[in-house]
């Protein structure tokens, strides 16, 4: 099956435009700390939040572990880990968007705030 170059060049306009136009759709999009805490903090800190005693992680549904941190503090955990324990640097695998949509979700699940 042959095409002419100005079908060609038709179909190739098109898909550009589609792409082109699309960016802005996700761009402007945050990202979901659900989804960012199932996949990077569930193993060690529990799908739920509570974490594991085992191990010695926080529970943040425990308005206590809540009120014992800011935002700043907490984004800057995530970004550059806890000394002393097993919680790791995430600066190189998240962004400062992803960083701050993970402090909202945990922020979530503070049991005070669920009635």
């Amino acid at each position: 099956m042959r095409f002419k170059a100005s079908t060609l060049l038709r179909l190739s306009a098109i898909g550009f435009s589609f792409v082109i136009f699309s960016l802005p759709l996700h761009a402007g999009q945050a990202p979901d700390g659900a989804d960012l805490f199932k996949k990077k903090c569930s193993m060690c800190h529990a799908p739920d939040g509570k974490g594991y005693s085992a191990i010695k992680t926080p529970d943040f549904t425990d308005p206590k572990v809540q009120a014992s941190m800011t935002d700043q503090e907490m984004a800057d955990v995530i970004k550059n880990g806890k000394k002393g324990t097993a919680m790791p640097a995430f600066a190189d695998k998240l962004t400062d968007d992803e960083i701050n949509s993970l402090v909202t979700y945990i922020r979530s699940l503070d049991s005070s705030k669920k009635k």
